[in-house]
């Protein structure tokens, strides 16, 4: 973690307040991060547009600040939890990026990469480690009972917007569709990484729950 202040540095993004392209100036900063997550750093900037501050967040996952802070608020997006892998969180995180710049083609790629990545964490390779079509890749994880049907269907449908904009057919990703493919894959991050491992969480603890309790229970 880098003891650099960036108090006066500036930065490009989008602003939050006027939608446009800006150098924000930082004008505080304070620092945080944990056991359970990685170190934090919280810049309130000022946009070189219309003046107004936001507070924008960078991560250190292990080389430093990543250099490229997100938005926190006014907050326009939920964060993603802790639970979804750090890789896949850049990823969405990225996409998102895109998404507030206007560029609704590269936010489909992203969403499109996102996907991918979710399946190789999810240990669809193909024989030798060499990488699968993500089309088989999505149908090994329906076989295998990691997404039912419906979420299936939906991550095909990102991965045809996906493949829509990282090919070259005269026709761009509209501002409609690239919005409902970050809500798509934010739910399916949502399902395998936060939801499963809270109702497995749940069982759990139902289970404990009943054997004490016939455990306690008279003869």
């Amino acid at each position: 973690m880098s003891d650099v202040s960036r108090v006066d540095t500036t930065f490009p993004l989008v602003c939050p307040h006027c939608e446009k392209p800006t150098l924000a100036t930082v004008i505080s900063e304070a620092r945080g991060g944990g056991e359970h997550e990685p170190p934090y750093l919280l810049e309130l900037a000022r946009c070189g547009n219309c003046f107004d501050p936001f507070l924008m967040m960078e991560e250190d996952y292990g080389e430093g600040w990543d250099g490229d802070p997100l938005a926190v608020w006014p907050r326009q997006q939920r964060p993603l939890s802790l639970n979804v892998p750090a890789a896949m969180r850049r990823e969405h995180d990225e996409a998102r990026q895109c998404f507030s710049a206007k560029a609704y083609t590269a936010t489909a790629v992203m969403v499109r990469r996102t996907l991918e990545g979710v399946c190789l964490d999810q240990g669809m390779s193909g024989a030798g480690g060499r990488q699968k079509p993500l089309f088989k890749m999505l149908e090994q994880m329906r076989d295998e009972g990691k997404i039912d049907g419906q979420l299936f269907e939906w991550a095909q449908e990102l991965r045809v917007l996906g493949n829509q904009g990282a090919h070259f057919t005269g026709t761009s990703v509209s501002r409609e569709d690239a919005a409902d493919g970050l809500a798509l894959a934010e739910a399916l991050l949502d399902y395998l990484y936060v939801f499963s491992a809270q109702f497995q969480a749940f069982k759990a603890r139902r289970a404990e729950a009943k054997t004490k309790d016939g455990k306690s229970s008279p003869a």
